[in-house]
């Protein structure tokens, strides 16, 4: 289908032929508002993005017009480069962003099929992996620009009315960014415990597998974790689950499986569960109000949007700790659980970029993809 014959191609009835001309050729690499990496070149069959939400488990990919309609999307397995490498991976992609183009209609390898490419990616963790992946993403051709930002810059933006605030992400893992509309940004590694992280589903799991065999070993103080755990698994004893998983007898994944059996215990008044679920409100708190301070948002208002299986779950003990403790270190702070799909965030930040180029993507533009996906 041609720029000019689909509905939504060019709402201005100007095509992004310069929007390029800024764009470096490196673009200032992990930063969502960025002006990108240079892509395909020619006129883009829709002035418009490619939005890319690549978690660990799951990708979706939506291909979104200057005005706002979802001309397209698709779902696939998640974005993993540490299994067969990044060019593997962006293969798997490919596969993704086909389906994507062809639900709209939009035929591939006749140039660029967007303006820009938005693209946030589970595993770009550090600037030099986000450089490495921006450059592969536009060299596939797909838009006119590229920026790769990580995922939890999609929930940010998601749950926010305009790319500034902060969002916690406590899923499998924890992770924590900070976004101004200048395009300053708040990061931490989030490579796990050797660049200082504590929780998330598997790091509380393995909390409750060490609570649980300490108990029952005699090491450390009695708790209900212990026969909870064994419940769960139908075996004998925690100290017998972690026997099955040394053996393979249990897949090791399963033991996420114990975020639940946590809550349930600290519900009925566990001291050692409620320690946890506490501890892990103070590190949601305390990576939130890290990234408020280093963007100078402690003393006004901004909102904490908080996302991941972890805090989606909803939990009260959790969530109503993490808003009395991030009260107290930031009062004006407006603490959100968010739902919404973060491709529509992935979507948002490049109706940003458009915006910020004066190509559309504005806020009827924002207000209409919102709406796509309530």
């Amino acid at each position: 289908m041609t720029p000019s014959h689909h509905p939504d191609a060019d709402p201005s009835g100007d095509h992004a032929a310069d929007h390029t001309a800024d764009a470096s050729d490196d673009g200032e690499a992990g930063n969502p508002l960025g002006a990108g990496t240079v892509g395909a070149e020619g006129t883009e069959l829709v002035a418009g993005v490619l939005a890319i939400d690549a978690g660990n488990s799951k990708t979706d990919v939506a291909i979104v017009s200057a005005t706002g309609a979802v001309l397209g999307s698709a779902r696939g397995e998640g974005f993993r480069p540490y299994v067969g490498g990044p060019d593997a991976a962006i293969d798997r992609l490919a596969a993704i962003v086909a389906e994507a183009a062809a639900a709209a209609e939009l035929p591939l390898g006749q140039g660029p099929l967007v303006t820009h490419a938005s693209a946030c990616l589970a595993n770009a963790d550090l600037p030099v992996e986000e450089r490495e992946l921006q450059s592969a993403i536009a060299a596939r051709g797909w838009s006119r620009t590229t920026v790769v930002a990580n995922d939890t810059f999609a929930l940010l933006r998601a749950g926010t009315d305009a790319p500034r605030g902060v969002a916690v992400v406590c899923g499998a893992g924890i992770n924590c960014v900070g976004l101004l509309p200048d395009g300053r940004t708040a990061r931490f590694p989030a490579l796990g415990q050797i660049t200082g992280d504590w929780g998330g589903g598997g790091g509380i799991s393995l909390e409750v597998m060490w609570s649980s065999v300490r108990a029952e070993d005699g090491r450390g103080p009695s708790t209900a974790l212990a026969a909870a755990v064994a419940d769960h698994f139908a075996l004998d004893s925690a100290s017998s689950v972690a026997e099955a998983v040394h053996l393979g007898e249990l897949p090791e994944s399963r033991l996420h499986e114990l975020v639940p059996v946590l809550f349930r215990c600290a519900e009925a008044g566990d001291a050692i569960a409620l320690e946890l679920v506490h501890r892990q409100a103070e590190e949601i708190t305390t990576l939130a109000g890290v990234a408020l301070q280093r963007l100078d948002l402690l003393d006004t208002p901004a909102d904490v949007v908080l996302g991941g299986g972890v805090l989606a779950a909803r939990q009260p003990l959790l969530l109503d700790a993490v808003a009395e403790l991030l009260a107290a270190r930031a009062p004006l702070a407006r603490p959100r659980v968010v739902t919404t799909p973060p491709v529509v965030g992935a979507a948002l930040l490049g109706l940003d970029h458009l915006a910020a180029a004066q190509l559309g993507g504005g806020p009827a533009a924002q207000a209409k993809l919102r709406a796509a996906y309530a």
